[in-house]
């Protein structure tokens, strides 16, 4: 009795200790950006950017997001380059903006779990954007950018997109907006061939598509262009 009195006390003391325990936060070394702070609009969670100095003199950076119970990694790091994030108005929804480079984004989707946010899929919502971009005919009508390539949010996420003309449930879709050049060759100049192309992906359903009202921009952003011209 004894043996089982003593085995059930620290299994509780145990526990008690895990629950009291600070949550998990940045490795040694890095140091918040406060500038950088990003409030989703119930104002229960926070996105913070931390920053460490790297051998090559830039930084590394990392994004967590602190809510009263729990403070979770955004992942993955990023080298040089701090992020921008964008909440849907209920607050579960996180998209990360993140330049990769000079000219260079890509997207991150992230959803509100138990533990906290989570990545929503398993590559970044950008590298799936282009997949779906790829998938359609259109996309075999241009030359394939391969130079200052990104994929982010279109604005108007806190109005649900309401200046597309459009009426969809709240919360229910966020915007990618894709671009792209052709770097210089021998044949020809530096070409912009995806300029603003549109879809929408569906947060309830995990899915692209693009609608109607889509069409026109899409069939515009696919005209070739120099960099530079509207």
């Amino acid at each position: 009795m004894k043996t089982t009195c003593l085995a059930l006390f620290w299994l509780f003391a145990t526990a008690a200790g895990a629950a009291a325990a600070p949550p998990a936060g940045p490795p040694a070394g890095f140091t918040i950006e406060a500038e950088y702070n990003e409030k989703s609009p119930d104002g229960t969670t926070t996105v913070e950017q931390y920053k460490k100095a790297a051998p090559d003199e830039s930084y590394n950076w990392q994004f967590w997001a602190r809510r009263a119970e729990t403070f979770s990694f955004l992942e993955p790091e990023q080298e040089s380059y701090p992020a921008d994030f964008r909440f849907t108005n209920d607050g579960r929804w996180l998209v990360r903006m993140q330049k990769t480079g000079s000219g260079e984004l890509t997207s991150y989707l992230y959803k509100l779990g138990p533990n906290g946010f989570v990545s929503a899929t398993e590559k970044p919502i950008g590298d799936l954007a282009w997949d779906f971009f790829y998938s359609r005919p259109e996309s075999r009508k241009v030359m394939k950018p391969d130079f200052h390539m990104g994929a982010g949010l279109l604005k108007g996420t806190p109005e649900n997109y309401r200046w597309l003309g459009v009426k969809w449930p709240e919360n229910r879709y966020i915007v990618i907006s894709l671009w792209g050049e052709v770097e210089p060759t021998e044949k020809h100049h530096q070409l912009v061939t995806v300029h603003g192309w549109r879809m929408r992906y569906d947060l309830q359903e995990g899915k692209f598509d693009v609608p109607q009202t889509f069409l026109k921009n899409n069939l515009d952003a696919l005209k070739l262009r120099s960099p530079g011209s509207p």
